[in-house]
């Protein structure tokens, strides 16, 4: 086990060793484990920025501390970051929490001095995006991200936040380091190479058409415009098949009884199609793998989760409208129309650019990177083609429906064979 903690810090890098002096230090964390008697301290830390232990105690009881490095960990020392995205994180997580209680996991403590949360335990869950690599299905899980998408629009926007408290809320939300990531790894990096891309020889000339594609980077100057501006709520802003915990009713595979959307640090006022877009591409390159791997009908049900995603949040958004809205007297039908429709035609634009970014840039996916490499090559392939075609094809028919035909066109004519 690798903790990465050569780089100096002005706070105390956490070990599995003190793991139990942290825990009697923090009065909040007494009644969650017992630090005289853990029995299991597990640092599962494999993401791209953080530290997480796993711990359990004697009676069972447990908990995870999720410790934010002064550092990109997937870079090392090198990429400076500042620690304070775990403060965000907390705050995302007791809004979003309180908006939606069953939705993401409960935050027990934060330190602000060691950048650590303590977090509800979901060891009994399954990373969403691992289970669709085993080829395991959650149904409930699109549906469930789209409603958590739904309360977070609309509970932390002006329809449904006090002013005041919204006001607070935007200013104590503004992450410049984390969005100058997403800027710059998200809507330019796959174009404008600055050192970190990568893709199979195979697929230079993908990247190189992608590159040259000018209604393809001039969609992406809008998304990326609409990005830095648009403060319209508190976004997860990181929302992928990987940010998501899944866990079925009954036994590894079936209707999920509980889905939680996690890792919050980037969350960010921002556009709310951008997490419904984030999720779209994920399901495509979810797609993608299905289609390498000849799996065609596991395809179909992967894109159709864009429906699923796109019908729970609008429902949950009308819902929200009917019921909450503030200040009815000025916010009629006829604006809750314009922004579903807005919203829905964005999705494909930020859908769009997380697909790209995950084939040619920085921090790829292991739906397409552990296929072997001539199934890899048709896969990455399709996620680019389709990405280029959703950019133009969304102000024809912005269904989500018509967005999952022309990935599965896409992907079943670019696939290739070992």
């Amino acid at each position: 086990m690798t903790t990465d903690t050569a780089v100096e810090a002005p706070y105390e890098i956490l070990t599995p060793q003190t793991v139990p002096a942290f825990l009697r230090s923090r009065p909040a964390l007494a009644e969650r484990v017992d630090p005289d008697d853990l029995r299991s301290v597990r640092e599962v830390g494999d993401g791209n920025l953080n530290l997480v232990f796993v711990l359990a105690d004697g009676a069972g009881r447990g908990l995870v501390l999720k410790q934010a490095l002064p550092y990109v960990r997937l870079v090392g020392p090198s990429w400076q970051l500042t620690p304070d995205r775990a403060r965000h994180e907390a705050e995302a997580l007791r809004l979003h929490g309180r908006l939606a209680t069953d939705l993401v996991p409960q935050l027990y403590d934060y330190d602000p001095d060691r950048y650590v949360l303590a977090i509800e335990d979901l060891s009994d869950h399954r990373v969403w995006r691992t289970a669709l690599n085993d080829g395991l299905r959650h149904d409930g899980a699109a549906e469930a991200m789209g409603r958590f998408v739904g309360r977070i629009a609309f509970g932390t926007s002006v329809l449904g936040m006090d002013a005041g408290e919204r006001a607070a809320t935007l200013a104590a939300a503004v992450n410049p380091e984390l969005c100058l990531i997403t800027e710059d790894l998200v809507f330019t990096e796959p174009y404008v190479d600055a050192g970190r891309n990568s893709v199979l020889p195979a697929n230079e000339r993908d990247a190189a058409e992608l590159a040259a594609d000018r209604t393809m980077v001039d969609a992406m100057g809008q998304a990326k415009w609409a990005f830095m501006t648009r403060a319209e709520a508190l976004l997860h802003g990181d929302l992928h098949t990987g940010s998501v915990m899944v866990r079925a009713a009954d036994g590894e595979e079936g209707p999920a009884d509980s889905v939680k959307a996690f890792d919050s640090e980037f969350a960010f006022y921002g556009p709310v199609a951008f997490d419904l877009g984030a999720l779209w591409g994920n399901y495509v390159i979810a797609a993608a793998r299905a289609t390498a791997l000849g799996d065609d009908e596991r395809a179909t049900w992967a894109l159709g989760l864009c429906t699923r995603t796109w019908d729970a949040f609008e429902a949950e958004f009308r819902g929200a409208w009917a019921d909450e809205r503030a200040d009815p007297r000025m916010f009629g039908d006829d604006l809750r129309e314009h922004l579903l429709a807005t919203w829905r035609s964005e999705a494909w634009l930020f859908g769009a650019a997380k697909m790209t970014r995950r084939i040619v840039g920085l921090a790829k996916t292991t739906d397409i990177e552990t296929l072997p490499p001539p199934l890899r090559e048709g896969a990455a392939r399709g996620v680019l083609r389709t990405a280029r075609r959703w950019v133009r094809e969304r102000v024809v028919d912005s269904t989500p429906r018509r967005a999952g035909d022309i990935a599965g066109e896409v992907l079943a004519a670019t696939a290739t064979r070992g």
